[in-house]
């Protein structure tokens, strides 16, 4: 942490006095991702070790923003330390949008707005920007080519079919795969393929969209992107309002090269379903293989999208091996209740001193952690935290600047993560998370609230939060 603090004050000339550690760090990538703020002025800072692909994101960024696309600016980088520093473009994601501005299949003129705000840049991207950008950069691969569409295939074979107990011919279904790969490689591709085109990937930001996360980018076909964006499985996008965004896409792609519909579209569903393999595959690996059980919520919306595929698409080409797996997921009982909010999992996190005595377990389950925050930063031997608790801001900017809450708080984040996705796949039911301090005010409330926030981002869980000693004083 201490080297993005460092590119913050050489950047801003101001030192860093809040320090907020951001969503994006729990999920699939690996890159720990926060929010450094002083009075004035906030960046976002990120630490990933993979060198690769931090080039590809730094270099891809800046000729974007050369050609005038809309992504965030980078303010300083240490490629050494695998950290760089970012424009802060707020916490609206697209998804989120989208998720706070619909009823079920309603879904508000403002998010179909701004969907079409999104699919009007994206030819940008592809085309304008394509012309003179760095391919030799692009990892793991330059382009979307046969060993791309390999190893999502197998990806998806390996990691959701196997494990979600669906049966194939092995040697038919290679067959399968062989003819759609030849199929994909027929689309022209010479342009460039964001590879992670998709609603949280877009930022909402004073009522605009900017771009984040393409550094997987590569050269490849124009079907693939925007099959991303429309079939996009939590969105679960109406199937009308798909085809309204893929024409509105159609006619803006055509003000920068000539467009033949029909030839577009003979790809375009072969490209909807390797994406939605792609997605499936990785939904597998969280899920079944890493028993991460949240992930799995996504798997019934991307059945959704393959049942639709199946009745209304006809693709080009016969894959009756890789149809009939497909027939046999979306009649799968258990993939459609994979899993059922019945199978929440609720977490009891509390704040509690040691002077008193562990909490007590109301369910009689007797498991959870305990952590013992007295080993950090006490904000209670000071005269100005006094009277205050680690739910009040200043505390929480002390405790913050830290380096050791951070290091404690990861750590204590990790073990809980592992035993909640472990509880949601076995079906129990509650777990304890308590943080003990020596008066139960500053750092164990700190810590408790900060478990509280993250638990609450993950799907299939509840949590009950309480403050022994804070409740039992009054304050």
């Amino acid at each position: 942490m201490d080297v993005l603090k460092d590119l913050f004050k050489r950047h801003f000339g101001l030192p860093v006095e809040h320090v907020q550690p951001l969503q994006g760090q729990l999920g699939g990538s690996g890159r720990n991702i926060v929010r450094l703020a002083s009075d004035r002025v906030s960046a976002i800072g990120i630490l990933y070790n993979v060198r690769e692909e931090n080039v590809a994101f730094l270099e891809f960024t800046r000729h974007f923003r050369r050609h005038g696309l809309p992504v965030p600016e980078i303010y300083a980088e240490d490629l050494d330390h695998g950290a760089y520093l970012e424009q802060d473009l707020g916490n609206t994601t697209l998804f989120e949008f989208l998720t706070s501005n619909r009823s079920d299949e309603k879904i508000s003129p403002k998010v179909t707005d701004a969907y079409r705000q999104v699919v009007a840049v994206l030819p940008r991207f592809q085309v304008e920007a394509s012309r003179d950008l760095n391919y030799k950069v692009c990892y793991p691969r330059g382009s979307f080519d046969r060993q791309s569409i390999t190893w999502d295939l197998n990806y998806f074979k390996y990691y959701f079919l196997r494990l979600a107990g669906i049966s194939f011919n092995e040697q038919a279904l290679e067959d399968d795969f062989s003819r759609l790969t030849k199929l994909l490689l027929s689309a022209p591709r010479d342009y460039f393929l964001y590879r992670d085109f998709q609603s949280r990937n877009v930022m909402l930001c004073d009522g605009h969209p900017f771009f984040v996360d393409y550094q997987g980018g590569r050269k490849g076909a124009l079907q693939y992107d925007i099959a991303s964006l429309l079939y996009d499985a939590k969105a679960d996008l109406p199937p009308a309002l798909r085809q309204q965004l893929l024409d509105h896409y159609l006619a803006r792609l055509a003000t920068f090269i000539p467009v033949e519909p029909d030839a577009f579209m003979q790809h375009y569903y072969a490209y909807v379903y390797v994406r939605i393999m792609q997605a499936l595959g990785a939904y597998g690996f969280r899920g079944f293989y890493e028993r991460k059980a949240h992930f799995l919520q996504s798997v019934p919306y991307a059945l959704k999208n393959v049942r639709w595929l199946i009745d209304h698409v006809e693709l080009p080409i016969a894959l009756p091996t890789l149809m009939e797996a497909f027939r046999n997921m979306v009649s799968s009982e258990k993939l459609q209740t994979q899993p059922s909010p019945a199978q929440n999992v609720t977490v009891r996190v509390s704040s509690f001193s040691f002077h008193r005595g562990l909490p007590q377990d109301p369910t009689g389950h007797g498991g959870g952690f305990v952590f013992d925050c007295r080993s950090l930063p006490n904000p209670g031997r000071e005269e100005r935290f006094k009277s205050l608790t680690g739910k009040d801001a200043p505390v929480i900017d002390y405790l913050n600047q830290q380096e050791a809450v951070h290091q404690f708080f990861t750590s204590a984040l990790s073990m809980v993560n592992a035993s909640v996705s472990n509880y949601q796949s076995r079906g129990f039911k509650n777990l304890m998370v308590s943080f003990g301090c020596t008066g139960g005010q500053h750092r164990s409330v700190y810590m408790a609230e900060q478990m509280a926030k993250r638990l609450r981002e993950t799907n299939g869980v509840d949590v009950v939060l309480s403050h022994r000693e804070l409740e039992n004083s009054g304050k």
